[in-house]
């Protein structure tokens, strides 16, 4: 942080391409009281974009949230494209194409603190549908990186299910990705399930002619409603436990849930102060 920040570091950045991979690229919200040559570190919460990659909006739909708590939000842009021509969803499953976005999120944190103070060793996260997707299996990678998850309306589940290969299920994890499935640390997350109570349609989650189809992927339910629901009671089987919050009214619309993931991360910030564990 020696370098001083300039005018686009603060409050609402501009786009800044990764310097990792720089075919990705992030947007940052910045809490006015934030003081270069302060003191206070900051909280994190990165916010996953869906399929549409309305990043810039989730940035700005949580400025009131980081304002209110000491919160530098991060949203980080996957753009189309990236493994095939039109190709839409690779991001969500963490590793595709010979892309791991999980290590492109982790760098992005990394020169994120090159620049401000914030607590980048544990960190919220959400994301809704597409991000929703990257957001849970993130958190079966990450566990240990996360203060808190929200889950948000993804199409495609991944259960802890130990008969199912990748991506419908983890018999093949340690193959996939090196290292073991840990549930022990999963436990210790604060979970948040989150979907809209008229989530219903069905035509982007059971095109069986999708490149990213695979056998099983509906075996819980046809809609995101009974997917999640699924999932839910997955997690409660291997003693992880889960807030489950369904919005009255609500369609496939994540801008209109936001409400709920803000209750829940004020809750873990909330709790966090209360045993003296603030950044």
């Amino acid at each position: 942080m020696a370098e001083k920040l300039s005018y686009y570091e603060y409050r609402a950045t501009t786009l800044f391409a990764c310097q990792y991979d720089q075919r990705f690229s992030y947007y940052a919200y910045v809490p006015k009281n934030y003081d270069e040559n302060g003191s206070l570190t900051y909280s994190l919460a990165v916010i996953v974009h869906g399929t549409a990659r309305t990043a810039q909006q989730y940035r700005d739909a949580f400025a009131d949230f980081a304002e209110a708590t000491n919160t530098i939000i991060l949203a980080p842009l996957f753009p189309a494209g990236i493994t095939a021509p039109r190709e839409l969803s690779s991001y969500k499953f963490v590793q595709f194409g010979g892309i791991r976005f999980d290590h492109v999120l982790l760098a992005m944190i990394e020169e994120l603190a090159e620049k401000y103070r914030i607590a980048k060793d544990k960190f919220l996260l959400h994301g809704f549908s597409g991000g929703g997707q990257f957001a849970h299996r993130f958190f079966y990678l990450h566990p240990d990186r996360l203060l808190g998850v929200s889950i948000g309306a993804p199409g495609y589940i991944t259960y802890l299910d130990r008969c199912k290969p990748w991506y419908v299920g983890v018999a093949d994890f340690a193959e996939q990705f090196g290292r073991e499935l840990s549930i022990e640390q999963m436990r210790r997350v604060p979970v948040q399930l989150v979907i809209g109570s008229e989530d219903v349609d069905t035509w982007e989650i059971n095109d069986h002619d999708s490149p990213f189809w695979m056998e099983g992927i509906d075996a819980f339910g046809k809609t995101r409603l009974e997917r999640l629901s699924a999932l839910r009671d997955n997690y409660e089987r291997e003693g992880i436990q889960v807030r489950y919050d369904v919005v009255p009214g609500v369609a496939h619309e994540g801008f209109k849930v936001l409400a709920a993931v803000k209750a829940f991360f004020s809750d873990i910030l909330a709790t966090q102060h209360r045993e003296g564990r603030n950044p």
